[in-house]
């Protein structure tokens, strides 16, 4: 079993890191929004503060310039890329499809289809397959009041995945099973949510533990 820490939406916020860390995850997952619109200074330190290994994509919330902030630090940025870890692959994209709010990292659904097409095309499969992304795919835990915002390209190409860790709608915390894949969203992690992700022995053994600290 390989426990790993999901947590998003930090929003600057970055009080609850050490609680955080003291469920002993052997990896963290970090799914977007790490500031409330920059800055990107502050990042170095919260990312300096996680002891294993990492892997980050931002979210809309973040300044496009965060990539390279991540890049230069310990943690992996995971947005257009693809990586394989023993019997796990993970593929990651940042930012959300356009919001009514003009935030920083926004993309059109197709260049986040570009994104994702292009990450998978090198992709391994393995025993986990994971997409690490901030945006939820479309109907799934994205309804933040009367309508479904989630991006159809996600949608699109979670069939791939065992799991997709989301993030973006706060009000959406939850799990759901869509076609045999399971999505995440850990809840706020500016209010002590995360989740615990247990990886058993074959594909489908994926527990999920939705925490607050």
């Amino acid at each position: 079993m390989t426990d790993v820490l999901l947590i998003a939406d930090l929003h600057g916020q970055f009080g609850k890191i050490d609680s955080f860390l003291e469920l002993n995850p052997e990896a963290v997952f970090i799914a977007g929004d790490i500031t409330n619109m920059g800055p990107v200074d502050t990042v170095d330190d919260v990312l300096s503060r996680i002891d294993v290994p990492c892997f980050a994509v931002p979210g809309n919330c973040d300044p496009r310039e965060i990539i390279d902030t991540i890049e230069h630090s310990d943690t992996v940025c995971m947005h257009g890329h693809r990586m394989n870890l023993g019997k796990m692959t993970i593929v990651g994209v940042g930012g959300s499809n356009p919001t009514p709010f003009g935030t920083p990292f926004e993309m059109t659904d197709k260049q986040i289809d570009d994104v994702l097409t292009s990450a998978m095309k090198k992709m391994e499969k393995a025993v986990h397959n994971i997409l690490l992304c901030h945006a939820p795919p479309y109907e799934t835990l994205d309804k933040p009041g009367g309508e479904h915002v989630g991006s159809h390209s996600i949608r699109k190409h979670m069939k791939a995945f065992d799991l997709v860790c989301c993030a973006h709608i706060h009000e959406a915390r939850g799990v759901m099973d869509v076609e045999g894949v399971k999505v995440v969203n850990p809840g706020p992690a500016m209010d002590g949510h995360c989740a615990m992700l247990h990886f058993g022995t074959d594909a489908k053994d994926i527990k999920v533990e939705l925490l607050t600290v």
